[in-house]
């Protein structure tokens, strides 16, 4: 089993790393040069990330030996939104965001959410939709000045 334990705040400096490192490593055969540099600036840019870290239920996944090493992590807010869930490319494909998925979805039905919502990159929509998430539309936002195309997805859990 991989290990997972709630976000701490003194786990922020290394989530916007981890963030960081995930677009870098992953996004390239999906988004341009010019998106991926813009996404993967944005968590160390701007107070609204480490203040959703600290508001939002978060959990992280950490490597076996050392529960200070981040892998992933993934966070509610507010209670119905996967507002993040990143994992480094060294990390990936060994079922870490499937089961922080798993955790929060446990944690948002403890808490009565009836349905989880969130905005879906090209990386994570495939996850989603594999793990129960339908889309409910798609649109287009700008990180950076630069355009990106995202699905609004949702699941319900009652």
């Amino acid at each position: 089993m991989l290990p997972i334990r709630p976000l701490r705040p003194d786990d922020c400096h290394q989530l916007i790393a981890v963030y960081h490192e995930a677009v870098i490593s992953q996004a390239g055969n999906l988004y341009s040069p010019s998106q991926i540099e813009a996404w993967s600036q944005q968590a160390g840019r701007h107070d609204d990330f480490r203040s959703s870290l600290l508001r939002g239920h978060g959990l992280v996944s950490t490597t076996h030996h050392d529960d200070t090493i981040i892998e992933a992590f993934a966070l509610l807010d507010p209670a119905d939104r996967l507002a993040l869930l990143y994992c480094r490319g060294r990390s990936s494909r060994q079922g870490r965001a499937s089961a922080l998925l798993e955790a929060l979805e446990q944690h948002a039905r403890s808490q009565g959410v009836a349905r989880l919502r969130t905005e879906a990159s090209q990386l994570s929509r495939p996850l989603l939709e594999r793990r129960g998430w339908v889309v409910d539309g798609e649109e287009t936002v700008t990180l950076g000045g630069v355009a990106f195309l995202r699905w609004r997805m949702g699941k319900d859990l009652l």
